[in-house]
């Protein structure tokens, strides 16, 4: 018994420290402003409940920069471009800043074509062209929905409907080559090219009176496997030359790019470009070697590109704090508007059909009431 009394006597204790105190429903009033401001309440949470929910389902991107410490790993190149000359007047090579001919990692296929398109090339090339360029230029205003998309864009040239009834004028170089992760030098000139142990030597002399023309068409070249939101800025690229004797070198610079989604993670490359157009006037005594240059390099940095959002606690602290406020809220507004109704229209207060039912002496009974809105 003793016992039992002196739990009693701690739940006691324990009650008259709560700082909710339970008010009866026979001590409240329900009105007219108290019912709509908990109607426009409960709309309002609904709204920003919707809206945070929208905002916690929807990831955003974080862009990280770390030093590049993987040094091991091969740089896979894809490759197919087309060069307004015939495959017999010209040779593709590629070397490292090993001297080291990496061509013992891949070949390129070298096929005899038609520099000129058919119709539907046409319209597929020109596609791809303005697609692309509409991609460089708006990049940072659409990044995100590229990388949170699940495509990865790929261009795939259609085949040729129409044959001409001519020879074929160019050649098309395509393929998929694995390099070291250094800097090299992939090249196109006239001639053919023999790989010795230390290098390689072009035997472009014997074809110094052969008509050049290094008007060139890219359809492919990037780095890495193909990953939603990267864009190669070399697809699509096309130049047309009158003069033969031209040396058109591109800058790359190749940037390891981690791609890191909810549920994939893949490792690729993007990479920055930089052209030079020179033209050789060999009156003047310029020894350069006319061609088409692509020099790349390895950037010392690595982007991680992270889909990210909020922890589930954050989110349901954020969900209780715009309920709580906007319940708080709403009842200092109940509180306010009654305030100056007792103020402004002490006669017109108003009351309930409940109230307004009573008698004078049911009335005086519940002078005590509490309004509770």
């Amino acid at each position: 018994m003793l016992r039992y009394r002196g739990v009693k006597q701690a739940l006691d204790a324990v009650s008259r420290l709560d700082a909710f105190p339970k008010v009866k429903e026979e001590f409240v009033q329900s009105t007219r402003v108290g019912g709509t401001l908990s109607l426009i309440s409960r709309l309002v949470i609904i709204c920003l409940v919707y809206h945070e929910v929208s905002y916690y389902l929807d990831s955003r991107l974080v862009f990280k920069f770390i030093p590049d410490t993987d040094l091991q790993s091969k740089l896979k190149v894809h490759i197919d471009l087309t060069v307004a000359m015939p495959c017999k007047s010209i040779g593709a090579d590629i070397l490292d800043s090993t001297s080291q001919n990496v061509f013992s990692f891949g070949i390129l296929q070298e096929e005899d074509t038609w520099f000129e398109l058919c119709p539907s090339q046409r319209i597929h090339f020109d596609y791809m062209q303005h697609h692309n360029s509409y991609l460089r230029n708006e990049y940072h205003s659409i990044a995100e929905i590229l990388y949170k998309s699940d495509h990865a864009i790929v261009y795939s040239m259609p085949e040729r409907v129409i044959i001409p009834e001519r020879p074929h004028d160019a050649c098309r170089i395509h393929g998929e080559l694995t390099l070291n992760k250094v800097a090299g030098n992939f090249h196109i000139t006239v001639g053919k090219t023999i790989h010795l142990s230390l290098g390689h030597i072009h035997l472009n002399s014997i074809f110094a009176n052969t008509p050049t023309n290094f008007s060139h068409r890219i359809n492919r070249f990037s780095f890495g496997d193909h990953t939603a939101g990267i864009i190669h800025p070399l697809e699509g690229d096309e130049k047309i030359y009158t003069n033969g004797q031209v040396m058109m070198q591109y800058f790359i610079e190749v940037v390891p790019t981690d791609v890191e989604k909810f549920y994939s993670h893949s490792k690729t490359y993007q990479y920055t470009v930089r052209e030079n157009l020179q033209h050789i006037d060999i009156d003047k005594g310029m020894q350069a070697v006319a061609g088409i240059y692509f020099k790349y390099d390895m950037s010392a940095l690595r982007v991680i590109v992270r889909q990210d959002r909020d922890g589930v606690a954050q989110f349901i602290v954020r969900l209780s704090s715009i309920i709580a406020g906007i319940v708080v809220i709403s009842g200092l507004l109940s509180k306010c508007m009654h305030l100056i109704g007792d103020l402004c229209c002490p006669r017109s207060h108003d009351r309930s059909p409940e109230a307004a039912s009573l008698t004078p002496s049911e009335q005086k009974q519940s002078k005590g009431a509490i309004i509770i809105s």
